[in-house]
């Protein structure tokens, strides 16, 4: 393939090359620039550009174009993206480090003929091929005694404004003036967004003349100026047509006909043809570039992107692709040589008429919350009260009480009631349902959220910082955190839908942006590569591959690194990267306002049924400051609920998170055994080796716990030093100084958590409290912008004159830097750390219901059914098989009788939910028949749980209808002869048909263990009989390997051994320099593995595609922290035969 044949930019017409940094070398110089500038040339605005928030369209970021724009002096830059505001808070941020440069807020539409729909993916790219390619296509032109120059053959009657029929598809630039144009644009991205299938959006012109009586504040978009953007390619009646319907829809001073030079050869003809229009309808002619990138140079990328948007190879795109490379912003010595000056002049004008500022956009609270007779204020302080007399029934304590004081006068100075009680509000509710919720993050660091209900840390045994979470000199509103039992959280969303209506509630976005795979996927399709070559480069690649090596790893899979083609692909997947490809919903961020939140911020169906989304996220409403409420889903909470239900059944009395017992000693030896599978927050390979080195014995060591192995306290070099001085007696700790001690001394002098960190920069460093709280953000958002350096100098000089010694103040820099990576807060960690704890205490005291807790709240956590089955049994817990006879939908607790009687701990009954293939609607009506009346044999099962022909059959593969047929060979067997019966037979015929009414049975013998192993784990995900490496032990024991049992108890610290296990999980933490942990599972336990960084390299196909792995290494024992470091990985996969078990991979 000659890419050179098709991609359109290296025949661009003016041949302007493209330097190393994008800038258009002949034009763009910094020397040519000043020139410019004395040279007294025109403002300019450029008033129609497309970011790459224009999914499949634009090809720059809108921090490049701003960025560019101001380079290049231009006085204003709008951004306008396809019936779209999605990039504008981005560009907003980046407008405020250029001065020079004004943002004007627009957006882009195409109003299609009522009837019809934009043939348009959310890129809109087929849009535009829609219109080339409909256009008439005539090239001569007639004059008129209209003076117009006519296309030959053009209708000689010239549509008039009103019949919108034959405006055809009318392409618009709307700008927004200020805050009254800019809600009424929100809303009409929002009316196109809401009738457009699969996030794209229909708009018709009586939307804009002629609205219904919904939406009639919209006639005619007030307050915002139109550019009508006329096609080249069309006829001269229908632009004139157009242009006169926009004329008389929007009125007069609000309406430009846009003028696009792009070294067409009809240029100066359209030109002249656009005059002629302009004087007829009395509106102005201004320049615009419709621009699409910031520099040319991204031309080959923006060819991709329209391939890609269209599902097309380039070549095979034709007129869909630019003819040159002109859609980028160019500089003002070349716009000054091409336009018009009265159309350049325009531009100033219309610029100088847009004054609406994003960061002017004012929330408003809802206030319906506040019953009759209160204000937010009392009301908020009456159930604050209430609240503190229910958790302090033995009185307030004085240090609550001056909390409460202090932060309700700063809530109330703030006016933030509201907020506060929106999220008690919404916890209320989902307590009254019963639904399991707490709050985390820096929420728990209040007293008046604790009181509410709404966080579970006691602030009476805890030292909060309330500035975390809420301040003066932060001026913003706080950010409240909970999490809800994950399979009823969609419970608490619509509840939030019906209080509040979809046009004042909806959830943040979430920018899904292309990532290493994707990327490949894309532009390898779009260049036309074949497919299968494609999806290999693509399965080649993992999450933490970055651009440097592409070529590399493109090698490796036999393509020629050295080849054009191939180099083309790696550069255009290191362009894509990173760049957005679809808004998706926020896991659970709610916006909520007191009117239409349309007019703040438009809003989207999302993918999800009854779900809504606007166009900005997280960090888009951070920068406005506006409200968010998030409502997360969290499975734990979900696995709590079960089990303490279960376990509340069983003893006969409900039981809650708070009767479970503090300070339990069983539960802290299982915790500092490591003991912890399936435990919340602790349960991971890295905590796993960390409680052994820690050895909790009380509650805020698990809050170190949790907190410590992130990358904050690993990157700061602060987790040996506290493991040293946890062995120290309380009066060996030393500390820099006495003035430092208060913040440090619950960790031992060693900073652990943010509030740590931001109280060493204000005592340490002399930073105000505003000045700590930026750098807490700062290191929320520098892995994405940047900006910790001036912090870390400050740090450093202010610790220095203050007298501390540099190596501790370059360590806190080097946290600092990790908690951008990831850290977190102490209240966030205590939070979790109840759930820890509560996880851990069911675990110890009731393992059967925990484990049906979690086989019913699956997926969540790190482990799989297999694995959590797997270690419950070597817990001596009896787990029995999935049985149509007695099994629920869900796992549940069992009787178990000995010959002394029933046994005081239950045996756990796996539940019909873990069958595959069996449908939710055959799980729940087996259970309810059987409520009813047990089953007397398969022909009673079928008849009145009136289960389909799949269902029967999943449930034959499981081996669940063993009570009623037998084995599984039998069960297969005698369900492939069924025969479904039709309606009009009734129940005889049914019985008749049934599997079991043949008169002769086939008997067959029962399968081979082997066979039964892999139908289970087919059926299943697990197995009740045999480890599948006890199977295969006699084969191993002749490689001499060890298994986990002997490692764990006769394993030499440093000895060279090898073992062999089935892969259950592979984890690569970010902290982790490259290095790949492996977890092995045998029949006798499990071993941890560590795979160092030129390991992973040199042996990745081994590493991430055994199933079986064979491990030759040393084997390392520190304290009672055990694992084997690989040094060569063999797969033996094929020794499982037919045997497939899937692993938790990189969670």
């Amino acid at each position: 393939m000659n890419f050179d044949d098709f991609f359109s930019w290296q025949g661009a017409v003016d041949g302007g090359a493209a330097n190393d940094d994008g800038a258009d070398t002949p034009e763009a110089s910094p020397s040519d620039l000043r020139e410019d500038n004395e040279g007294g040339l025109p403002a300019y605005a450029e008033l129609h550009c497309l970011s790459n928030f224009s999914f499949q369209r634009g090809a720059s970021h809108p921090e490049e174009l701003i960025a560019r724009a101001a380079h290049l002096g231009y006085t204003a830059l709008a951004i306008t993206d396809e019936c779209s505001v999605a990039g504008v808070v981005r560009a907003r941020a980046e407008a405020a480090k250029h001065k020079s440069v004004s943002l004007i807020v627009g957006s882009e539409f195409r109003l299609t003929p009522e009837g019809t729909a934009l043939q348009a993916s959310a890129s809109g790219a087929l849009s535009a091929t829609s219109a080339r390619t409909t256009a008439t296509a005539a090239t001569a032109f007639v004059p008129t005694q209209t003076g117009l120059p006519w296309r030959a053959g053009g209708d000689a009657r010239l549509p008039g404004p009103n019949d919108l029929d034959a405006l055809g598809t009318v392409h618009l630039v709307a700008l927004a003036q200020h805050r009254e144009g800019y809600g009424n644009l929100s809303e009409m991205i929002t009316l196109g967004r809401m009738r457009g299938p699969n996030r794209s959006y229909r708009l018709h012109a009586r939307d804009f003349s002629a609205p219904d009586a919904k939406h009639a504040h919209l006639r005619g978009l007030r307050g915002c100026l139109i550019i009508i953007v006329p096609d080249p390619d069309a006829s001269a009646e229908r632009t004139l047509a157009q242009t006169r319907w926009a004329a008389q829809t929007f009125g007069e001073g609000r309406v430009w006909l846009a003028l696009e030079r792009r070294h067409r050869a009809d240029d100066e003809m359209h030109l002249a043809r656009l005059r002629l229009i302009c004087a007829e309808c009395n509106v102005p002619l201004v320049a615009t570039g419709h621009v699409l990138m910031h520099v040319r140079s991204r031309k080959p990328l923006q060819d991709t992107l329209t391939a890609i948007g269209l599902s097309k190879p380039v070549q095979a795109c034709g007129l869909a692709l630019s003819s040159n490379a002109e859609q980028h912003l160019r500089t003002r010595l070349r716009l000054a040589w091409l336009y018009p000056k009265e159309a350049l002049a325009e531009t100033a004008v219309i610029a100088s008429r847009c004054h609406f500022e994003l960061l002017n956009l004012r929330y408003e609270y809802p206030e319906e919350l506040v019953p009759t007779g209160h204000a937010p204020e009392s009301y908020l302080h009456r159930e604050v009260e209430a609240g503190a007399a229910r958790r302090y029934p033995a009185g307030v304590p004085e240090k609550v009480r001056g909390l409460l004081k202090k932060e309700l006068e700063l809530i109330r100075e703030l006016e933030y009631e509201p907020y506060f009680l929106t999220v008690y509000d919404i916890v209320s509710y989902a307590r009254s349902q019963k639904i399991l919720c707490q709050g985390r993050g820096s929420a728990a660091n209040s007293a008046v959220c604790y009181c509410l209900g709404i966080t579970a840390v006691n602030p009476d045994e805890t030292e909060v910082l309330f500035g975390r979470f809420l301040s003066k000199e932060r001026n913003e509103p706080p950010d409240i955190d909970v999490d809800f039992e994950h399979q009823r959280r969609e419970e608490v969303i619509q509840y939030i839908y019906r209080k509040y209506g979809n046009d004042r509630a909806a959830l943040a976005a979430t920018v899904i942006t292309y990532r290493m795979r994707s990327a490949v996927r894309d532009t390898g399709r779009a260049l036309g590569i074949d497919l299968s070559i494609v999806e290999q480069v693509a399965q080649s690649q993992q999450w933490w591959d970055g651009k440097e090596n592409l070529l590399a790893r493109m090698a490796a899979q036999g393509l020629s690194p050295d080849a054009p083609t191939t180099q083309l692909w790696a550069d255009l997947v290191a362009r894509l990267i990173g760049f957005p490809r679809h808004l998706s919903q926020h896991v659970g961020g709610f916006v909520i306002s007191r009117d239409r939140l349309s007019r703040l911020v438009p809003i989207a169906p999302a993918a999800m049924e009854n779900r809504y989304v606007i166009q900005w996220d997280k960090d888009d409403i951070e920068t406005l400051k506006l409200l968010k409420v998030d409502v997360l889903a969290l499975g734990m909470l979900s696995a709590l609920r079960r089990t303490l239900d279960m376990l509340g059944e069983w003893r006969g009395a409900p039981m809650e998170l708070a009767d479970i017992p503090r300070d339990d000693p069983a539960t802290y030896g299982m915790i500092r055994r490591a003991d912890t599978v399936g435990v919340f927050q602790i349960e991971s390979r890295a905590q796993m080796s960390m409680l052994p080195r820690l050895k909790p014995v009380k509650f805020y060591d698990l809050v170190v716990q949790v907190a410590i192995v992130r990358p904050g306290p690993i990157q700061g070099g602060m987790v040996h030093p506290y493991l040293k001085r946890r062995k120290l007696k309380p009066e060996e700790v030393d500390y820099p100084c006495d003035a430092i001690k208060p913040a440090l001394q619950r960790t031992l002098g060693v900073p652990i958590f943010q509030e740590q960190v931001m109280q060493i920069a204000m005592i340490a460093a002399d930073f105000t409290a505003g000045d700590a709280d930026e750098l807490r953000r700062s290191m929320a958002a520098w892995k994405r912008k940047g900006g910790l350096e001036k912090f870390q100098t400050r740090i450093i000089d202010g610790m220095l004159k203050n007298g501390y010694p540099l190596e501790f103040a370059e360590a806190i820099c080097r946290q600092i830097e990790g908690f951008g990576e990831y850290g977190f807060p102490e209240s966030h960690a205590a939070s979790f750390a109840l759930l820890a704890y509560a996880s851990a205490w069911l675990k110890c005291h009731a393992p059967e219901m925990f484990l049906c807790g979690l086989l019913n709240s699956l997926p969540m956590g790190f482990y799989s059914a297999s694995q959590l089955v797997q270690d419950a049994r070597r817990h001596r817990v009896e787990v029995r098989a999935v049985d149509v006879c007695v099994s629920d939908v869900e796992s549940r607790p069992e009787v178990r009788i000995t010959r002394y009687g029933e046994a005081r701990r239950p045996a756990v009954r796996l539940g019909l939910s873990l069958v595959k293939g069996l449908s939710a609607e055959g799980a729940q009506a087996i259970e309810d028949a059987r409520r009813r009346r047990l089953f007397t044999d398969i022909d009673d099962l079928t008849a009145r749980a009136a289960l389909s022909r799949r269902d029967l059959d999943a449930l034959a593969a499981a081996d669940a209808l063993s009570a009623l047929l037998g084995g599984r060979r039998q069960a297969r067997w005698t369900v492939a002869a069924w025969q479904p019966p039709t309606p009009l037979l009734g129940a005889t015929a049914l019985r008749d048909a049934a599997p079991g009414s043949t008169d002769e049975q086939v008997a067959l013998p029962p399968m081979p263990e082997g066979q039964d192993i892999v139908a289970d784990y087919a059926s299943t995900g697990l197995t009740l009989r045999r480890h599948p490496l006890m199977l295969l032990r006699e084969k191993l024991n002749k490689m001499r390997v060890r298994t986990a049992k002997e490692l764990q108890s006769e394993g030499v610290h440093g000895r060279r051994v090898r073992t062999v296990g089935i892969v259950t999980g592979r984890q690569r933490p970010g902290t982790a320099n490259g290095t790949v942990f492996v977890s092995l599972e045998d029949e006798t336990g499990v071993i941890n593995v560590i795979v160092w960084p030129d390991l992973v390299e040199a042996q990745r196909k081994e590493l991430l595609a055994s199933s079986l792995l064979g491990v030759e290494g040393v084997w390392q024992r520190e304290e009672r922290v055990t694992h084997l470091v690989a040094h060569r990985l063999i797969d033996l996969s094929p020794m499982l035969g037919e045997l497939t078990i899937s692993s938790r991979n990189f969670h």
